[in-house]
């Protein structure tokens, strides 16, 4: 069978060829861009402006003096004139470049400043999500909201910015000095002008669609990559390297033909700027120059006169700019307030109270759950996990162990029933007094690209080096850190890359004893270790669970034997329920789990565990 190349990811939003929906006008996003991020700023933005108002009013000065450069200098050859004339030229350049950099300054402090926001209050609403939310997201989709459509925001907002400040009054100044040296001329050059709005819209219009596209092709680029790297063990492995290749290559055209379809829309102002200014210069120098051989004007005036004109082309034609770089960045404000929009729905009610842990009892009353349309994860399940006492769930994969564990961490909601902790309903209480009596071991291990100090210390805002080393202790991994080359100090690598499985998980255990919360859910805490580290982990975990509240998933049966109480599930609901020596004589489901492991070792040769 031979894999075609492809570029989606499943069900994913991305891999879609619906265009990103344009309900958003632009004057609301504007305005909203305008109010939440631009107000704070109001004050720089204000002397900004003034400053812009200066570069503009030397600019049209510069035209000004061209009238009595030609007439007071060149034609009247007046001496005393030259030094005044050119003193006003130099000083006008010098306060002209000084109020430049200042403008310039002031708006790259703001656009960069508007960028920092955006991307720490995006982070900070992104955190508040729920777990279904990353999971029905793609990681390139989101990290694309923090690079790319970022700085199309900052580029908007800046270019916005000074081509209404310093660009327009610039063009104002200038069409002051024009109409102030012959108002005639000054109404048929700019007669022309006004024919370019409806194609400049309509470029706009163009590109804001175009770019909406191409950043949604860059998050599913983002998403490829990312894979492909953490996956790199398997791409080699089974020689996919040419197929995943054929994959980004696809994406990678797809966004290049939407990048230069957005180029060649762009660069269609200047081709319609070039030819209406064209006209008008035209126009000027045929009838102004008509005016000056007869007399009715001279030529200062009408010098004075085509030099702002000319000097008027460059800011009107960022004028006609603007309106494409405006779109780009509201293409990118739109996804981005899409996400700022986006509430999790799992929060905490209105009043809820902390959590008042007692003794950790935790209580499913009938409770029903699913992921999605296909059949429940959990159908009308109930059980009872008695304070401090160990409980461990067993049953065959999918059968909804971890589905249990994720209800009581409020990671989702039921759909029907209830969940107690010590009589209170999980959903009535304060979700961060719920999660911080808990601490979690799963069997998925995650490090983050840190020191092992940061790592273990993890949820436990400043823990002493003391308990950290004797966490690590407790959880075999105090040996094996210091013979690493900066012992505690190592930093572990992206998702722990530098550390074996069972260095990993014995982390995470030492995470999970530092924080010593009084209910701990362990999802196969110790399926990564030898048997060895085992052994010394499983008495430093019996050694912590004593008086505290355990929820074990246990797939090795072997680890839970000494277990309070052991519930049997399958699809989704509890099957048995009992101790070991209690489940083995009921004869049913555990009793076969137990007899296939333990017959798997001796058919490998091995004795039983």
């Amino acid at each position: 069978m031979v894999l075609a190349p492809r570029t989606g990811l499943g069900d994913n939003p991305l891999t879609k060829k619906k265009k990103l929906r344009l309900d958003h006008s632009t004057l609301h996003l504007v305005t909203r861009l305008a109010k939440e991020g631009i107000r704070p700023y109001a004050g720089k933005i204000f002397l900004a402006l003034c400053l812009m108002a200066v570069v503009a009013a030397t600019t049209a000065m510069s035209a000004w003096l061209m009238d009595p450069v030609v007439n007071k200098v060149f034609v009247e050859r007046r001496h005393d004139m030259l030094w005044t004339v050119g003193l006003a030229v130099f000083g006008a350049a010098v306060v002209k470049g000084i109020a430049n950099y200042g403008q310039t300054a002031l708006m790259s402090f703001v656009g960069l400043r508007i960028i920092a926001d955006l991307q720490d209050r995006l982070f900070r609403h992104m955190l508040t999500q729920d777990i279904a939310y990353f999971h029905a997201t793609t990681t390139g989709r989101l990290l694309s909201r923090f690079s790319t459509d970022t700085n199309l925001i900052r580029a908007a907002v800046s270019n916005a910015l000074v081509s209404f400040g310093k660009d327009s009054l610039s063009v104002i100044f200038l069409v002051g000095v024009m109409f102030y040296q012959d108002w005639t001329l000054a109404a048929i050059s700019f007669f022309i002008f006004p024919l370019t709005i409806l194609p400049i819209v309509k470029l706009g219009q163009r590109i804001r669609r175009v770019t909406a596209n191409t950043q949604e092709e860059w998050g599913l680029f983002s998403t490829l990559v990312e894979q492909c790297f953490q996956g790199i063990r398997v791409v080699k492995a089974y020689g996919m390297a040419s197929y995943e290749t054929l994959r980004v290559s696809a994406i990678v055209e797809k966004i290049f033909k939407l990048n230069y379809r957005a180029s060649r829309t762009r660069a269609w102002s200047s081709p319609i700027m070039e030819t209406i200014g064209g006209v008008a210069v035209t126009v000027v120098v045929i009838y102004g120059g008509s005016r000056v051989i007869e007399g009715t004007t001279t030529a200062g005036a009408f010098f004075s006169f085509i030099t702002a004109l000319l000097m008027a082309y460059q800011p009107m034609k960022a004028l006609a700019g603007l309106n494409a770089n405006l779109q780009e960045g509201l293409s990118a404000a739109q996804r981005v307030f899409e996400v700022l929009d986006t509430r999790p729905s799992i929060q905490d009610a209105p009043g809820a109270s902390p959590l008042d842990i007692r003794g950790g009892a935790i209580h499913f009353d009938n409770v029903h759950f699913s992921y999605g349309p296909e059949k429940g994860a959990l159908q009308g399940l109930s059980l009872d996990v008695p304070p401090g006492a160990t409980v461990a769930l067993v049953g065959p994969s999918g059968a909804g162990k971890s589905t249990i564990q994720n209800l009581i961490a409020r990671f989702y909601d039921v759909q029907g029933g209830t969940i107690t902790v010590d009589g209170q309903n999980v959903r009535d209480v304060q979700l961060a007094s719920l999660r911080a009596a808990m601490a979690l071991v799963s069997q998925e291990v995650v490090l983050f690209d840190d020191t092992i100090r940061a790592n273990i210390a993890y949820g436990r805002e400043g823990a002493s080096q003391e308990e950290i080393e004797a966490a690590a202790r407790g959880a075999a991994a105090h040996d094996f850190i210091t013979q690493l080359p900066q012992g505690y100090d190592t930093t572990v690598g992206e998702h722990g890359v530098k550390l074996s499985g069972g260095q990993r998980q014995r982390l995470a255990i030492a995470r999970a004893m530092l924080r010593n919360a009084p209910i701990l859910l362990l999802d196969e805490a110790t399926s990564a270790l030898d048997t060895e580290s085992e052994r010394a982990v499983q008495s430093a975990l019996d050694a912590l669970m004593q008086g505290r509240t355990t929820l074990v998933i246990a797939h090795r049966l072997s680890t839970i034997t000494h277990a309070d109480l052991i519930y049997v599930i399958d699809q989704g609901r509890v099957a048995e329920k009992g101790t070991h020596a209690d489940l083995l004589t009921q004869n049913g489901l555990y009793a076969r789990l137990h007899a296939l492991q333990q017959a798997a070792p001796r058919e490998n040769g091995h004795g039983a565990s």
